[in-house]
């Protein structure tokens, strides 16, 4: 016999609170994936109720209230504890609010083939097997210049700790040299923090940054690594923005470029759509909104649409990072569903420019070196949050921690 269904009248607020009382479990199906807006109407007080039951909760393709394209939430949505989505991943169950309302996402394969879906999303998002097929394969007779060379111009006085992470980092992805090319002031420090690295000290102003004349030192090592990692602690100091934005238009190999070298082309961006070599830029919102010469909150807004049409404006491929990262090339969009709020501690950034630089040199391609990077950053994170708590995380843990997010990728 098939189980009785009870149909309530709307409006009926009384037999609803009866009927939740009883539930073990509540299955949210009263909006699909077209819902824009706001929910209105007597829906409005029954999602009330549900999140106010604190009766478990499984959504139907979508949470009830949550823009499927976009992730907001105009007013009321379900919380569920699972979403049971068709086909693939809806963007807005990966792009927060949306992807903390959704739960445990679980995909339905309802029989549309793998083929037709690839063609017709302008999304993806990795999962650990898809992440362990883009890791570089190391050849048995690899030597350290052959499996990547990076270099790091980074760091100023007071903080020298924002190239010795990125410098460990792009060691700890599998990097086979590492070189600082830092202001002549704090090479002894890089020295004793990164053993394993090669410093070459450049001229520096009066306040430890660096600046023009250390161009044609700095071009000429360029030429002699696999990818140049650009920015973190450099600074803001006036000569050292107009000697980046020189920099970045002169130097030829690829470059993952972050933080305050992506402040000192705030005034010119334009540079970066200049370049021939590749270029992976990593802005978070308020980094990406100077560069436009917008608010961070505009930003905030239109997360997907910023991302987009930054990589077409630069020409470059965008990493935004925040909650839900964003990772846009010229023909493809990821967005990433790895990390926690851990990360949102100092010098996390500069780890994930070091991770993604070393992929670069080991040869993958610099759309997949960012996700990858992008993913497995997060997913350090989620394993060292695991053991240690995400107040206690630290951004050297998120390095630390690599290791065992490798093996969970690699099987």
């Amino acid at each position: 016999m098939p189980p009785e269904v009870s149909v309530l009248a709307s409006g009926d607020s009384q037999a609803l609170d009866s009927a939740f009382d009883d539930a073990e479990l509540i299955i949210d199906a009263i909006f699909g994936f077209n819902l824009k807006g706001a929910v209105r109407g007597a829906a409005v007080d029954v999602i009330d109720k549900i999140n106010e039951s604190h009766k478990p909760v499984l959504a139907v393709d979508m949470p009830s209230g949550l823009e499927a394209d976009t992730g907001k939430v105009h007013g009321r949505a379900v919380k569920a504890d699972a979403t049971v989505t068709f086909t693939a991943p809806k963007v807005g169950t990966m792009l927060y609010p949306g992807l903390e309302l959704t739960g445990a996402p679980i995909v339905a394969d309802i029989g549309i083939p793998e083929e037709l879906i690839e063609e017709n999303s302008g999304y993806r998002y990795l999962d650990a097997e898809e992440a362990g097929d883009l890791l570089p394969v190391r050849d048995p007779m690899a030597h350290k210049k052959s499996v990547g060379q990076v270099l790091v111009i980074a760091g100023s006085r007071g903080m020298s700790g924002a190239a010795v992470l990125t410098g460990h980092a792009a060691y700890k992805m599998g990097a086979g040299l590492v070189a600082f090319a830092p202001p002549q002031g704090i090479a002894p420090v890089l020295n004793a923090a990164l053993l394993e690295a090669i410093v070459w000290p450049q001229p520096e102003t009066e306040a430890g940054t660096l600046f023009w004349d250390a161009r044609s030192s700095l071009l000429e090592l360029a030429g002699q690594y696999d990818v140049v990692a650009l920015g973190p602690g450099l600074s803001t100091n006036p000569q050292t923005v107009e000697f980046v934005e020189k920099l970045v238009a002169d130097i030829e190999k690829p470059l993952v470029i972050d933080a305050d070298a992506l402040n000192a082309l705030a005034g010119d961006a334009g540079i970066l759509k200049s370049r021939e070599a590749l270029t992976v830029i990593t802005p978070h919102p308020g980094e990406l909104a100077r560069l436009y010469g917008v608010s961070s909150k505009d930003v905030l807004a239109d997360w997907l649409g910023f991302a987009r049409r930054a990589q077409e404006r630069f020409g470059a491929v965008v990493v935004l990072k925040g909650a839900s990262t964003v990772i846009c090339s010229a023909e493809e969009t990821t967005i990433n569903v790895t990390g926690n709020p851990g990360l949102a501690t100092a010098g996390t950034g500069d780890v994930l420019t070091g991770f993604i630089a070393a992929l670069i040199a080991q040869g993958v391609d610099a759309y997949n070196a960012a996700c990858l990077g992008v993913y497995l950053h997060g997913f350090s994170a989620d394993i060292a949050a695991e053991d240690i708590g995400e107040l206690s995380l630290m951004a050297s843990d998120v390095i630390e921690y690599l290791p065992e997010a490798l093996a969970w990728v690699m099987g």
